[in-house]
């Protein structure tokens, strides 16, 4: 049973104020992704307190943990494509059915990201990104993938970006930033000692910091002016950080295609990078 239907099926037996902040999570489960636990409160009239007991009323240590669980339910109402399921990928598993397996995890966590991310949320984040003087991407392991594939693509819109995959290189660079420019760090566990040093850098230089993390509370989240949350399922998909990519994936293609929506020239920049790049790509002669 998805917590949603949960949700609904203990109203009636609910206290007057945990029915309030139920019906409201039931009839707006959307809303209820973008709003932190203040937010919520404010929203319904209760105090802050009473939504974080709520959530531990229904058997969840956080108001975060609750959210996962409604972004899970969510997700269920997309439309999948024929065939495709979910679960965990077993060794006698033929072929066939790892495809169908990777392929659900990843649309599940693609899908489930989308939904965890507020359009006011993603607006301010490409104001950040559009008004910055240089935009700082951070990341390690296969976080600092993302970071550089995110990186090229903002280059090609002329923009100034900082990125390096040795640590101790985006930690001097971040040295020299201030309250103009933009730090962007990826970490979906939160946790990566080297990420988290260098946005707790960037914060003490007046730097605006954005953190692509996963939903759960965790100290890079703490550290960022904006949170943007990526939701993977790394235990199922048996794959080292295939869906935690994947979504980071998402979000970033996401902006670069907003801000060029956004950017009146982007057109020009990219057709002038296709046309740099195509000098390479021409016949070798014999």
């Amino acid at each position: 049973m998805s917590v949603l239907k949960k949700i609904a099926a203990k109203l009636d037996g609910m206290a007057a104020g945990d029915r309030e902040i139920g019906r409201y999570i039931v009839d707006h489960p959307d809303e209820m992704l973008r709003l932190s636990t203040a937010a919520l409160a404010a929203e319904i009239g209760r105090s802050q307190s009473s939504v974080v007991k709520f959530s531990q009323k229904l058997g969840y240590a956080s108001y975060q943990e609750l959210k996962l669980a409604v972004s899970e339910a969510r997700s269920r109402d997309w439309q999948m494509l024929a065939g495709v399921i979910h679960g965990s990928i077993e060794v006698g598993d033929g072929f066939p059915v790892i495809l169908k397996k990777l392929i659900g995890s990843k649309l599940l966590s693609m899908q489930q990201t989308v939904a965890a991310n507020s359009d006011r949320i993603l607006s301010r984040t490409l104001e950040l990104l559009d008004g910055a003087r240089r935009i700082h991407l951070v990341g390690v392991g296969a976080s600092s993938l993302v970071a550089r594939d995110f990186s090229y693509k903002l280059m090609k819109l002329g923009r100034n970006v900082l990125h390096d995959s040795d640590s101790h290189i985006q930690m001097a660079n971040a040295s020299t930033l201030g309250p103009d420019d933009v730090l962007f760090a990826l970490s979906y566990s939160g946790t990566s000692i080297e990420t988290l040093r260098i946005a707790e850098l960037a914060a003490k230089r007046g730097t605006m910091v954005i953190a692509v993390t996963g939903l759960h509370d965790n100290p890079l989240s703490r550290v960022a002016d904006i949170r943007l949350y990526t939701i993977a399922d790394e235990e199922r998909a048996r794959s080292s950080s295939i869906t935690a990519r994947d979504a980071q994936l998402t979000l970033t293609d996401l902006l670069f295609i907003l801000l060029v929506q956004r950017q009146p020239d982007a057109n020009d920049y990219v057709h002038n990078s296709e046309a740099a790049v195509s000098v390479l790509k021409a016949e070798r002669p014999s």
